[in-house]
C-alpha cells in the first residue's frame, strides 16, 4: 500500500445507480476523497463551478447529453483527468472525437481491474500536471516579482536621479536593512511614490 499526504477528488457523472455503486467500490477513501455523484451534464457543470475535481468519470449516455462534449469541455477548461465510459459499439467513433481533447475512453462492459488500472494511470498523469502547474505558478510569481522590482527601480530613477544599478542596489539594501523580501521593499517604494 502506498501512503500519500493527499487524496484525489472524484466526480462521477452517471444516471445509473448500478454503475455508481460498482465504481464507488473501486474508490477507496484513502486514495479517492471526496467522491460526488451526479446524474447529468448540467449538474456536473454546476458542481464544477464551486470545486475543481482531480478526476471526472462520465458514464455515457447522460440524461441531458451524450457526455462526450462535457468530457472535452472539462479537459479544455482545466487540469482534471476525464474518463468517459461508452458502449463498445461506439467506442472507436467517440475515441476519435475526444482523444485530442485529452479524454480517456473505456468501452463498456469492462472489468473492475481495467477501471482500477486506468484510474491509477490518471492519478499519475494528474501528479505530473500538478507539478507542471506548480512550476508555472513559480515562473509567473518570479515574473511578477521582476515587474514589481522594475517598477520600483523606475520610480527611483525618475524621482531620485539614480542609475538603474544604483536603484537595484538601493532596493537590495533596503530589503536587507528592514528584513524584507525584495518584492516587499519594492512595493514600499511604489506605495511611497504612488501616494505623492
Amino acid at each position: 500500500m502506498v501512503f500519500r499526504d493527499s487524496t484525489y477528488s472524484v466526480l462521477i457523472v452517471s444516471p445509473s445507480e448500478q454503475f455508481n455503486r460498482s465504481t464507488m467500490a473501486l474508490l477507496p477513501a484513502s486514495t479517492y476523497w471526496p467522491v460526488k455523484c451526479v446524474e447529468s451534464a448540467g449538474e456536473a457543470r454546476r458542481f464544477m463551478i464551486d470545486m475543481k475535481y482531480d478526476l471526472v468519470l462520465i458514464n455515457a449516455p447522460l440524461r441531458d447529453e451524450f457526455g462526450s462534449r462535457l468530457a472535452a469541455d472539462i479537459c479544455a477548461e482545466g487540469s482534471s483527468g476525464v474518463l468517459l465510459f461508452v458502449k463498445n459499439e461506439v467506442y472507436d467513433d467517440i475515441y476519435a472525437k475526444v482523444m485530442e481533447a485529452g479524454v480517456m475512453v473505456i468501452a463498456k462492459p469492462t472489468s473492475g481491474m481495467m477501471v482500477s488500472q486506468t484510474l491509477r494511470m490518471m492519478c499519475s498523469a494528474r501528479e505530473r500536471l500538478r507539478q507542471m502547474e506548480q512550476k508555472q505558478a513559480s515562473v509567473e510569481e518570479k515574473i511578477n516579482e521582476i515587474r514589481i522590482m522594475n517598477r520600483a527601480k523606475w520610480y527611483l530613477i525618475e524621482n531620485e536621479g539614480m542609475k538603474e544599478e544604483e536603484a537595484h542596489h538601493y532596493i537590495e539594501k533596503m530589503a536587507m536593512n528592514f528584513r524584507l523580501s525584495k518584492t516587499e521593499a519594492s512595493q514600499n517604494i511604489i506605495r511611497k511614490y504612488d501616494s505623492t
